[in-house]
């Protein structure tokens, strides 16, 4: 089973809330990365947010694989240049079992600053998603140790966000970001993001890629089963992760906009 490159494609293969899960799909050569990048919007994106590039001297020969691998030059930052996914860089440290974040070239982060993460290890860099611990630290700890040279492996998730922008780092509470929201309008008004994120293992350093594609819509743009999946979803999230992704704010007229989406009987 693969992933498509649009919101309205990835969101069958999403969580549709309850317990957190990984949700991994095998992906082949050709599905890996997005075809035909926009270039000049990933050159703009990282000129215009610097930040988004950090790398520890670790990265550097990981860097240099990865692009090898794309036919680039150069080192992890070229190969998000050239690619319309952001790029993670994970790896262990020798005598360590944990993998940690070693380098980063994000254009456009959800909610996240790359400087706050790099460094950290995976349970902490996914510290502030409710349930994580719990339910999925494990089996993301086993992934990773198992995963294999060669081998792809693809999940996405979604997001809603109250502006289109590709870069959303959200700034104040989410009672002032989706004040303007309405039943009326939220097809307008409230943005639906969906990341669609892969693992490789690169097979020469032993470092993992993790990319993250990025896109945006509009909610009512979307068919009417995935706005009503949505509106399921923000009822079911584990404790705490709600409020985390600002759903008191902007589920109610969520939910009723999904009702009148609802095709007849």
């Amino acid at each position: 089973m693969t992933l498509g490159f649009c919101v309205d494609a990835l969101l069958p293969r999403a969580r549709g809330g309850g317990q957190l899960r990984m949700g991994l799909c095998r992906l082949g050569e050709a599905e890996w990365l997005q075809p035909g990048p926009d270039l000049a919007a990933r050159a703009a994106a990282f000129a215009d947010w610097p930040e988004g590039v950090q790398l520890t001297p670790k990265a550097e020969e990981p860097g240099r694989e990865l692009a090898a691998m794309l036919g680039a030059r150069g080192a992890l930052p070229e190969v998000a240049l050239s690619s319309h996914e952001d790029i993670c860089l994970l790896s262990r440290a020798d005598g360590e079992e944990v993998y940690r974040l070693i380098g980063a070239a994000v254009a456009w982060p959800t909610d996240w600053r790359p400087a706050d993460k790099l460094g950290l290890p995976l349970r902490a860099l996914h510290a502030p998603i409710a349930g994580y611990e719990e339910q999925l630290a494990s089996g993301v700890d086993r992934f990773m140790a198992t995963l294999r040279p060669g081998a792809i492996y693809g999940r996405c998730n979604w997001f809603i966000a109250p502006t289109e922008q590709r870069r959303w780092l959200a700034d104040g509470e989410a009672q002032e970001q989706f004040a303007d929201v309405t039943p009326a309008n939220a097809g307008e008004t409230l943005f639906v993001r969906s990341e669609r994120q892969t693992l490789r293992r690169l097979p020469r350093t032993g470092a993992i890629a993790f990319t993250i594609g990025v896109y945006v819509e509009p909610l009512g743009a979307l068919s009417p089963e995935n706005v009503a999946m949505l509106a399921r979803a923000v009822e079911t999230l584990v404790a705490g992760e709600g409020d985390r992704r600002g759903a008191p704010a902007y589920a109610a007229a969520l939910t009723a906009f999904a009702a009148e989406r609802i095709p007849p009987c």
